[in-house]
């Protein structure tokens, strides 16, 4: 059955901010995926390498997915070198980029605090800030008292059944707006000539042999010089369509809402064995998410339990909270590895690449990751950023884990 939205029920957008024009029946790149990283991929394809007979190609709308379904965190104090280095230069894209695209997405560098409840969870912490110091991504280390003077309405209590003994500390960690991000990169990529094609999925691949030469869609076969995977959860879906099967599995993360309150809450606080993280938006609202739901599925909901247990993990550590209402819950689909790293780089098969398996760090990632993937589709090589995050690591086995530092979700 075709998933093709009629025009008149794809979301509205100002003309101003991009076209809506009809696939041609060719293009140099083709990305699957409209969502953060394959707009920010068709952006730098453009910016960086003057790549712009460039296809967009999207099942629903624009942004639909699950970069309309995050919590919009943005932090790079991930505990392996290679992570971190990855991270770090998504942090340094995220503070020039507003200014790069002349919109103002609401980047906020307020600080996210992982907080440690155990003896355990304050070695993990301790060394995951001396490996970023020498890395060379900012992280401190405070104590109880520095956490509540830090964050005050976080409860410090030494009677809590889990005390917080202390904290890693990002300052230049923080929040953006995240739709804004979206409408911002698709803006850009549209001026350089780049093609933004709503409502319009692919059923399968046009095949030489063993390359791929475009895709099949319910707008008719594409060709294309280069086919790149951006599709988040749906890439083992994606990719079965082309006889790839992925080390990936989709599962539903939920997160909540609450009414608008006034600003009460200065910077992002997770806790991974209360298993919560709290932040407040722009407008008031808490955004508060968890763990993810353990079986796998592509819905877009998930279950009551794991919404009762963040409710509570989060009033364990904010009473403050207890008379907030929540406003509204929603999920999306988190493509999670062995590893709890990304997939990025070229496959078996000829000219099909692939982004995908970034569990919950999606978000944060996404000028690094259109950065090093666009570099990647347009040499035919991967970025020495992307290198390390190849395919091919799960039969070498020179995995990157990090079960520990992707925080609360894993």
């Amino acid at each position: 059955m075709s998933h093709q939205l009629p025009a008149h029920q794809l979301p509205e957008h100002p003309d101003w901010l991009w076209r809506t024009p009809d696939p041609k029946r060719s293009y140099d790149v083709i990305i699957v995926g409209a969502g953060g990283h394959g707009l920010a991929t068709a952006y730098y394809l453009a910016r960086n390498h003057g790549i712009t007979n460039v296809a967009v190609l999207e099942r629903g709308w624009l942004a639909g997915g699950n970069m309309a379904r995050n919590t919009t965190i943005i932090r790079s104090n991930y505990l392996c070198e290679e992570s971190a280095a990855l991270y770090e230069h998504a942090l340094k894209l995220w503070e020039v980029l507003p200014q790069e695209l002349e919109y103002d997405f609401l980047f906020s560098q307020r600080g996210v605090l992982n907080l440690a409840h155990t003896l355990q969870d304050v070695r993990e912490g301790t060394r995951r800030v001396n490996a970023n110091r020498l890395g060379g991504v900012d992280a401190e280390w405070l104590d109880t008292d520095q956490v509540r003077a830090f964050c005050p309405i976080v409860n410090t209590s030494p009677d809590l059944r889990y005390p917080v003994l202390g904290a890693t500390l990002q300052p230049r960690a923080g929040i953006a707006k995240h739709d804004h991000v979206a409408w911002a990169l698709a803006r850009r990529a549209d001026e350089y000539g780049v093609d933004l094609i709503q409502g319009c999925e692919v059923t399968g691949f046009l095949r030489d042999g063993d390359r791929v030469t475009g895709v099949r869609t319910n707008r008719g076969p594409i060709s294309a010089g280069r086919v790149a995977l951006a599709a988040a959860g749906h890439s083992s879906v994606l990719a079965d369509l082309a006889g790839l099967r992925l080390p990936v599995q989709s599962h539903p993360l939920q997160a909540l809402v609450s009414e608008l309150l006034e600003p009460v809450h200065p910077t992002v606080v997770m806790s991974n064995h209360v298993h919560v993280y709290v932040s407040q938006a722009h407008k008031g609202e808490l955004v508060m998410g968890a763990g993810v739901d353990s079986y796998n599925g592509y819905g877009q909901r998930g279950s009551f339990h794991m919404i009762e247990h963040q409710m509570a993990a989060a009033l364990e550590l904010f009473p403050i909270f207890a008379r907030a209402h929540v406003l509204r819950t929603w999920g999306g689909i988190v493509d999670v590895t062995p590893d709890a790293s990304p997939i990025i780089g070229p496959t078996p098969i000829g000219n099909l690449y692939l982004n995908c398996g970034w569990g919950t760090g999606g978000f944060k990632a996404t000028p690094a990751s259109g950065w090093v993937y666009a570099h990647t589709i347009a040499t035919g090589e991967p970025h020495p950023l992307a290198a390390p995050f190849g395919l091919e690591r799960f039969t070498t086995g020179a995995l990157i884990d990090e079960h520990g530092a992707a925080a609360v979700a894993h």
